[in-house]
């Protein structure tokens, strides 16, 4: 449902792995003439996971009367951001002998604050869980 603080953390999770990776570059490479921005559309593999991150994120919010489904797609969820995060940190770990200069990006660090947000949600999850369980047992 719209009012649970955990629909906020996976809509807000949906926002930053669908639509801030086009907004924030992900890394720059500068040559001598020039300075290239690359975002995630770039890459057709860091598309298809932050791509496979929003669909879980969206379809985990509309299950919303399954409670335990929806604590499985987040952890899905988190799987495709750790994978994420680890092409991000080999690519980062790959270019310390490059002669060109390159910056890391701000679009480096959202599967990280995505993780953060499905951990938020996984908790309110399950202090609903909880919370229905305890009113079960009184009846």
């Amino acid at each position: 449902m719209i009012q649970r603080i955990q629909t906020l953390y996976m809509v807000l999770s949906a926002i930053v792995t669908g639509a801030l990776p086009f907004v924030f570059e992900l890394w720059s490479i500068q040559t001598e003439a020039k300075t290239t921005v690359v975002f995630a559309s770039a890459s057709p593999i860091f598309l298809a996971l932050f791509g496979c991150a929003t669909v879980l994120a969206v379809w985990s919010v509309f299950s919303f009367k399954k409670r335990q489904n929806q604590f499985v797609l987040n952890r899905l969820n988190m799987i495709f951001n750790f994978i994420l995060l680890g092409f991000f940190v080999y690519r980062s770990l790959n270019l310390s002998g490059e002669t060109l200069v390159s910056e890391k990006g701000i679009g480096m660090f959202l599967p990280a604050i995505s993780i953060v947000l499905l951990v938020l949600a996984n908790k309110a999850i399950k202090k609903d869980e909880d919370l229905v369980k305890s009113v079960d047992r009184l009846r």
